[in-house]
């Protein structure tokens, strides 16, 4: 299945949809004490799933997607792990080594932006913003301890990030969360698919285009660590709470290592995307 936060036309209250098609259907309404949001439908578990599946499939009540405004994929998840340096290609061109373990850190919520909106931040803050393709992953009962034969049976679904990154922080600082923190850096969607539509998720065409140019072209199976071994790794720590958003880490491309080098510009439009999942738009604004 397919599910989007989507704000009806005239609000701004963000809600849980199934998407069909150029269609959505809006969970709450499908049955008494449906779930609002995407948190609550994967805190009921597969019987809640199973219900949202099979009241949809005799809904009649329908709005067009197209008259609909996104929200981000996860409204309020846990926690934001990222994931750097987990393709190779990106590594080398980044002038950085992939460490013996995976790099690891936090994204804040404020971050946290939809499908087809607006993110700005200030010239003075930085003029060097990068685009970065990634797989996101939600975990969907609590993780701990796993092995990574067992870690995909932990995960609810999977959605597409674009993890925006101020370059020049990135590389004044020892630390990773602000440069990819500022407000509108993390968006998500436009959906989530759910894991069992993802097959292998070691399989699937990730890309970017910035202005209508092809930036980032490759494949998840190009990743350093597999999605099994990152939830396993990260299970070793910290137990992986239900709603769990991970970013997967982003494959080589990026527009800092280009030559002229490439950044987001004042009034660019960039969109990654995931075959399978969706395409995720972002309009972009640099504030005098």
């Amino acid at each position: 299945m397919r599910f989007a936060h989507v704000s009806l036309p005239g609000t701004d209250d963000p809600r849980l949809v199934v998407v069909t098609g150029t269609d959505a259907l809006l969970v709450e309404e499908l049955f008494p004490g449906a779930p609002r949001f995407l948190e609550q439908l994967i805190a009921g578990g597969d019987d809640m799933l199973h219900r949202v599946r099979e009241t949809a499939a005799r809904s009649e009540q329908s709005y067009p997607l197209a008259e609909l405004t996104f929200a981000s994929a996860l409204l309020t998840p846990p926690v934001i792990l990222a994931i750097g340096l987990n393709y190779a290609a990106h590594s080398s061109e980044l002038g950085l080594k992939t460490d013996s373990t995976p790099t690891v850190f936090v994204l804040w919520p404020n971050s946290l932006a939809g499908h087809d909106g607006t993110t700005a931040w200030p010239r003075s803050l930085s003029e060097s913003v990068d685009y970065e393709a990634e797989l996101g992953v939600i975990i969907g009962t609590p993780a701990k301890d796993v092995a990574p034969e067992d870690a995909l049976a932990h995960v609810w679904g999977y959605t597409v990030v674009n993890d925006i990154t101020a370059r020049d922080i990135q590389y004044s600082e020892a630390q990773w969360s602000r440069c990819k923190s500022f407000d509108g850096f993390t968006p998500t969607g436009p959906f989530v698919v759910t894991a069992d539509e993802v097959p292998d998720p070691q399989d699937l065409h990730i890309w970017t285009v910035l202005d209508g140019h092809t930036l980032q072209d490759a494949s998840t199976d190009q990743m350093v660590r597999p999605v099994s071994m990152l939830i396993s790794h990260l299970s070793k720590s910290a137990t992986l709470l239900p709603g769990t958003l991970i970013s997967t880490g982003s494959p080589g491309g990026a527009g800092y290592s280009r030559d002229p080098q490439v950044f987001i510009r004042d009034r660019s439009t960039v969109t990654v995307g995931i075959d399978g999942i969706g395409a995720l738009t972002t309009h972009c604004r640099i504030l005098d």
